[in-house]
Protein backbone atom coordinates (compact mmCIF):
# COMPACT_ATOMS: atom_id res chain seq x y z
CA UNK A 1 0.00 0.00 0.00
CA UNK A 2 2.69 2.40 0.49
CA UNK A 3 3.44 2.40 -3.12
CA UNK A 4 0.42 4.80 -3.23
CA UNK A 5 2.86 7.23 -1.73
CA UNK A 6 -0.50 8.98 0.29
CA UNK A 7 1.17 11.20 2.93
CA UNK A 8 -2.03 10.89 5.57
CA UNK A 9 -3.00 7.54 6.64
CA UNK A 10 -6.95 7.17 7.57
CA UNK A 11 -7.51 7.44 11.74
CA UNK A 12 -8.76 3.85 11.99
CA UNK A 13 -11.16 5.30 14.49
CA UNK A 14 -13.17 6.48 11.78
CA UNK A 15 -14.38 2.83 10.99
CA UNK A 16 -16.19 3.33 14.84
CA UNK A 17 -18.32 5.69 12.76
CA UNK A 18 -18.59 3.47 10.04
CA UNK A 19 -20.05 0.88 12.49
CA UNK A 20 -23.06 3.09 13.48
CA UNK A 21 -24.46 3.53 10.39
CA UNK A 22 -23.38 0.09 7.93
CA UNK A 23 -26.62 0.84 5.36
CA UNK A 24 -25.12 4.41 4.95
CA UNK A 25 -21.45 3.29 4.29
CA UNK A 26 -22.88 0.35 1.92
CA UNK A 27 -25.01 3.15 0.28
CA UNK A 28 -21.99 5.25 -0.57
CA UNK A 29 -19.42 2.88 -1.53
CA UNK A 30 -22.09 1.39 -4.43
CA UNK A 31 -22.41 5.30 -5.55
CA UNK A 32 -18.61 5.45 -5.09
CA UNK A 33 -18.45 2.18 -8.03
CA UNK A 34 -20.93 3.32 -9.93
CA UNK A 35 -19.07 6.72 -10.57
CA UNK A 36 -15.41 4.99 -11.23
CA UNK A 37 -17.59 3.71 -13.98
CA UNK A 38 -19.10 6.64 -15.37
CA UNK A 39 -15.98 8.02 -15.02
CA UNK A 40 -13.93 5.41 -16.74
CA UNK A 41 -16.45 5.35 -19.88
CA UNK A 42 -16.22 9.46 -19.58
CA UNK A 43 -12.29 9.02 -20.48
CA UNK A 44 -13.17 6.94 -23.35
CA UNK A 45 -15.43 8.98 -24.92
CA UNK A 46 -12.94 11.84 -24.67
CA UNK A 47 -9.93 9.79 -25.48
CA UNK A 48 -11.36 7.48 -28.24
CA UNK A 49 -8.16 7.61 -30.28
CA UNK A 50 -5.83 5.44 -27.44
CA UNK A 51 -7.50 1.45 -28.38
CA UNK A 52 -5.14 0.16 -25.21
CA UNK A 53 -6.66 2.81 -22.82
CA UNK A 54 -9.94 2.17 -24.52
CA UNK A 55 -9.73 -1.66 -24.17
CA UNK A 56 -8.32 -1.58 -20.37
CA UNK A 57 -11.05 1.75 -19.20
CA UNK A 58 -14.09 -1.00 -20.93
CA UNK A 59 -12.83 -3.65 -18.36
CA UNK A 60 -12.45 -1.54 -15.54
CA UNK A 61 -16.04 0.28 -16.12
CA UNK A 62 -17.16 -3.25 -16.31
CA UNK A 63 -15.45 -4.49 -13.26
CA UNK A 64 -16.59 -1.36 -11.09
CA UNK A 65 -20.51 -2.16 -11.94
CA UNK A 66 -19.75 -5.69 -10.72
CA UNK A 67 -18.39 -4.21 -8.05
CA UNK A 68 -21.44 -1.95 -7.56
CA UNK A 69 -23.61 -5.21 -7.88
CA UNK A 70 -21.69 -6.77 -5.06
CA UNK A 71 -22.29 -4.04 -2.76
CA UNK A 72 -26.23 -3.53 -3.85
CA UNK A 73 -26.17 -7.75 -3.04
CA UNK A 74 -24.83 -6.98 0.33
CA UNK A 75 -27.39 -4.53 0.77
CA UNK A 76 -30.42 -6.48 0.07
CA UNK A 77 -29.40 -9.44 1.96
CA UNK A 78 -29.11 -7.43 4.96
CA UNK A 79 -32.65 -6.07 4.32
CA UNK A 80 -31.45 -2.34 3.68
CA UNK A 81 -31.87 -0.21 1.33
CA UNK A 82 -29.40 1.37 -1.43
CA UNK A 83 -30.60 5.26 -0.26
CA UNK A 84 -29.90 8.23 -3.13
CA UNK A 85 -26.53 8.82 -4.46
CA UNK A 86 -24.76 10.97 -2.03
CA UNK A 87 -22.50 14.34 -2.95
CA UNK A 88 -18.66 13.64 -2.06
CA UNK A 89 -17.15 16.98 -1.40
CA UNK A 90 -13.75 14.80 -1.70
CA UNK A 91 -14.05 14.17 -4.63
CA UNK A 92 -15.46 17.59 -5.34
CA UNK A 93 -12.07 19.04 -4.51
CA UNK A 94 -10.21 16.55 -6.53
CA UNK A 95 -12.16 17.52 -9.31
CA UNK A 96 -11.85 21.60 -8.86
CA UNK A 97 -8.10 20.89 -8.16
CA UNK A 98 -8.29 19.04 -11.68
CA UNK A 99 -9.84 22.08 -13.73
CA UNK A 100 -7.20 24.00 -12.17
CA UNK A 101 -4.51 22.16 -13.01
CA UNK A 102 -4.96 21.78 -16.83
CA UNK A 103 -3.07 24.04 -18.57
CA UNK A 104 -5.52 24.25 -21.52
CA UNK A 105 -3.58 21.72 -23.83
CA UNK A 106 -5.02 18.01 -24.79
CA UNK A 107 -2.08 15.99 -22.93
CA UNK A 108 -2.36 18.51 -20.25
CA UNK A 109 -6.10 17.57 -19.88
CA UNK A 110 -5.71 13.90 -20.08
CA UNK A 111 -2.80 13.95 -17.36
CA UNK A 112 -4.73 15.40 -15.39
CA UNK A 113 -8.02 13.19 -15.39
CA UNK A 114 -5.38 9.89 -15.28
CA UNK A 115 -3.89 11.61 -11.82
CA UNK A 116 -7.25 12.58 -10.73
CA UNK A 117 -8.60 8.64 -11.14
CA UNK A 118 -5.46 7.14 -9.46
CA UNK A 119 -5.71 9.57 -6.59
CA UNK A 120 -9.53 8.45 -5.74
CA UNK A 121 -8.61 4.74 -6.59
CA UNK A 122 -5.30 5.27 -3.98
CA UNK A 123 -7.30 7.07 -1.06
CA UNK A 124 -10.31 4.53 -1.76
CA UNK A 125 -7.87 1.46 -1.48
CA UNK A 126 -6.60 2.60 1.56
CA UNK A 127 -9.77 3.55 3.06
CA UNK A 128 -10.49 -0.45 2.08
CA UNK A 129 -7.14 -1.68 3.78
CA UNK A 130 -8.57 0.41 7.07
CA UNK A 131 -11.97 -0.97 6.98
CA UNK A 132 -10.93 -4.66 6.50
CA UNK A 133 -8.52 -4.51 9.37
CA UNK A 134 -10.69 -2.59 12.15
CA UNK A 135 -14.25 -3.95 11.27
CA UNK A 136 -15.90 -5.89 13.78
CA UNK A 137 -18.83 -7.60 11.14
CA UNK A 138 -16.59 -10.45 9.60
CA UNK A 139 -18.01 -10.70 6.14
CA UNK A 140 -17.45 -7.24 5.49
CA UNK A 141 -13.68 -7.56 6.20
CA UNK A 142 -13.14 -9.78 4.21
CA UNK A 143 -15.49 -8.22 1.53
CA UNK A 144 -12.99 -5.02 1.98
CA UNK A 145 -9.85 -6.61 1.54
CA UNK A 146 -10.47 -8.80 -1.61
CA UNK A 147 -11.92 -5.17 -2.92
CA UNK A 148 -9.04 -3.72 -2.13
CA UNK A 149 -6.80 -5.85 -3.73
CA UNK A 150 -9.07 -6.22 -6.62
CA UNK A 151 -8.93 -2.38 -6.41
CA UNK A 152 -5.31 -1.42 -6.58
CA UNK A 153 -4.44 -2.62 -9.88
CA UNK A 154 -6.75 0.51 -10.74
CA UNK A 155 -4.41 3.14 -9.42
CA UNK A 156 -1.64 1.91 -11.60
CA UNK A 157 -3.43 1.79 -15.00
CA UNK A 158 -4.56 5.12 -14.42
CA UNK A 159 -1.12 6.34 -13.08
CA UNK A 160 1.07 4.11 -16.73
CA UNK A 161 -1.57 5.80 -19.22
CA UNK A 162 -0.43 9.12 -17.17
CA UNK A 163 2.91 8.60 -18.06
CA UNK A 164 2.56 6.49 -21.78
CA UNK A 165 0.49 9.50 -23.31
CA UNK A 166 1.74 12.50 -21.50
CA UNK A 167 4.37 13.92 -23.50
CA UNK A 168 5.91 16.66 -22.41
CA UNK A 169 4.63 16.22 -18.96
CA UNK A 170 6.91 15.32 -16.21
CA UNK A 171 4.11 13.31 -14.69
CA UNK A 172 6.04 12.68 -11.30
CA UNK A 173 6.57 15.48 -10.57
CA UNK A 174 2.71 16.46 -11.18
CA UNK A 175 1.91 13.11 -9.26
CA UNK A 176 3.97 14.61 -6.26
CA UNK A 177 1.46 18.00 -6.79
CA UNK A 178 -1.30 15.92 -6.43
CA UNK A 179 -0.02 13.91 -2.83
CA UNK A 180 0.88 16.99 -1.68
CA UNK A 181 -2.75 19.09 -2.73
CA UNK A 182 -4.80 15.73 -0.75
CA UNK A 183 -2.88 15.78 1.81
CA UNK A 184 -3.76 19.32 2.69
CA UNK A 185 -7.71 18.42 2.21
CA UNK A 186 -7.79 14.42 3.47
CA UNK A 187 -7.15 16.38 6.95
CA UNK A 188 -10.55 17.48 6.62
CA UNK A 189 -11.98 14.10 6.17
CA UNK A 190 -12.50 10.78 8.00
CA UNK A 191 -15.37 11.87 10.03
CA UNK A 192 -18.47 10.59 8.47
CA UNK A 193 -19.63 7.10 7.41
CA UNK A 194 -18.78 7.41 4.14
CA UNK A 195 -15.75 6.16 1.91
CA UNK A 196 -14.02 9.47 1.57
CA UNK A 197 -16.29 11.14 4.15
Amino acid sequence: MSTFRLQLPTDPRWVNIVEKNIEEILTDHAWCEQKAASNAITIITINSEYPDLVSDMLALAKEEIEHFEMVHDIIKKRGLKLGRERKDDYVGELAQYMKRSNTGSRVSGFVERMLFSAMIEARSCERFKVLSENIQDEELSKFYWELMESEAGHYTTFITYARKYGQGIDVEKRWREWLDFEASIISNYGKSETIHG
